[in-house]
């Protein structure tokens, strides 16, 4: 499996029987599989995607949006429950190009991506059980998350 470090953008090739357990990465030696949110902004995001073999969930948000603060952390709690999906925060106001890729036209808009291909999108705020079923009803090539 490969997994990109979302501290230094290297590849990292991890044994599946390897994923549960806290991973270094090779280069700089973050845990790349925290089971917390990265925040990425638009130089680190197209590769974290393209080049994460788990899902990941983008939650594009920004500091002045109350929607986005009450939803923060349920995204949190969400992420420590699914250690084989990889949870990203993006600031839109941060990475407008990220933004306008994705044509981000409210927030909070969570996407799932597999494989590099968004898979699913929502927009606006979900308690952490929402959260947790909109992800797993839009698992993909019997993927358990």
């Amino acid at each position: 499996m490969q997994l990109i470090c979302p501290h230094c953008g290297v590849k990292n090739r991890v044994a599946d029987d390897k994923l549960a357990h806290e991973l270094a990465c090779g280069k700089c030696g973050a845990d790349i599989m925290a089971g917390a949110p990265v925040a990425l902004g638009d130089a680190a995001l197209e590769a974290f995607i393209a080049g994460t073999q788990l899902p990941v969930v983008v939650d594009f948000w920004a500091a002045w949006c109350g929607p986005c603060k009450s939803m923060a952390p349920h995204f949190q709690a969400v992420a420590s429950e699914l250690p084989l999906v990889r949870f990203v925060k993006v600031d839109t106001d941060a990475a407008p190009a990220a933004s306008n890729k994705y044509a981000i036209r409210s927030i909070p808009t969570l996407i799932l991506f597999e494989d590099g291909k968004e898979r699913a999108r929502i927009s606006g705020a979900l308690p952490a059980r929402e959260l947790k079923a909109w992800i797993q009803a839009h698992q993909t090539q019997g993927k358990t998350l």
